[in-house]
């Protein structure tokens, strides 16, 4: 029963670990997308945070962002992102929904924050901190 299990749990880990990284299926690192709008919600899930942003014209863009712990780490917290903030961001779209993208850069000018995505590590810089 144990053995069982171990394999059932190891399967599982397994499954989810293709499908967590399977971000070239979802997003085009080809091609970039670039929007200035305002922050309608900032999610701070796991296992990666969500910035809703409306732009011009009323359409909603949803921005997912690099891991939750990792965003952390550099000192993002739920109260990072608020309603209202504008924001300039970067990110390569999806493949196949429209108006979601993966978040490389964003900054947000009344407070000079900067974030950024090199490879697998997010940078924040953030003046006012």
């Amino acid at each position: 029963m144990r053995r069982l299990w171990i394999l059932t749990l190891a399967l599982a880990w397994a499954t989810s670990a293709i499908a967590h990284h399977s971000f070239a299926s979802i997003y085009d690192d080809s091609r970039s997308v670039t929007l200035d709008g305002v922050v309608k919600e900032f999610r701070f899930v796991h296992p990666h945070p969500v910035l809703v942003i409306g732009v011009e014209g009323g359409d909603a863009w949803h921005a997912e962002m690099d891991n939750r712990f990792e965003l952390a780490e550099i000192g993002i917290t739920a109260a990072t992102f608020r309603a209202g903030d504008r924001v300039h961001v970067t990110g390569s779209p999806g493949r196949k929904e429209p108006r979601i993208l993966y978040l490389w850069k964003l900054e947000r000018a009344k407070d000079g924050l900067r974030y950024e995505q090199i490879g697998y590590t997010p940078y924040i810089h953030w003046p006012g901190k």
